[in-house]
């Protein structure tokens, strides 16, 4: 699994879940999410967690509860299709998003988007 590093904020715009989760388009709509976060900072986190405990919970879901202005500090979130991990966004502190997939095109996507990304 590949991957890209890129920073969190560029100028005043924070980079949210909810905005990754749209634009990995077609490729994460029929994934199903499992989500930790190290530091709790809205009732929305608990929720997430809540949420994708055992089973997981899908696209639309997450994305519901990933509401643009929900900022993360220390997330991480796994999309899987059946047993195999497809994507995985971290936020860190933050600052900075790590995003890993399987599918080349959705890094590249990313890369077009945001400004500063570089290859983990």
């Amino acid at each position: 699994m590949k991957g890209i590093t890129f920073p969190a904020w560029h100028g005043k715009h924070y980079v949210t879940l909810a905005e990754l989760l749209v634009r990995l388009g077609s490729f994460g709509l029929d994934l199903t999410w499992r989500v930790e976060i190290d530091e709790i900072v809205d009732p929305r986190c608990l929720e997430m967690e809540r949420r994708s405990a055992d089973a997981g919970m899908d696209t639309l879901t997450m994305l519901s509860l990933a509401t643009p202005f929900l900022q993360l500090i220390d997330a991480r979130a796994q999309g899987s299709d059946k047993d195999r991990v497809m994507v995985v966004l971290t936020e860190m502190d933050s600052s900075l998003w790590d995003v890993r997939a399987i599918d080349e095109r959705v890094l590249s996507e990313l890369r077009r988007h945001y400004r500063g990304a570089t290859d983990l």
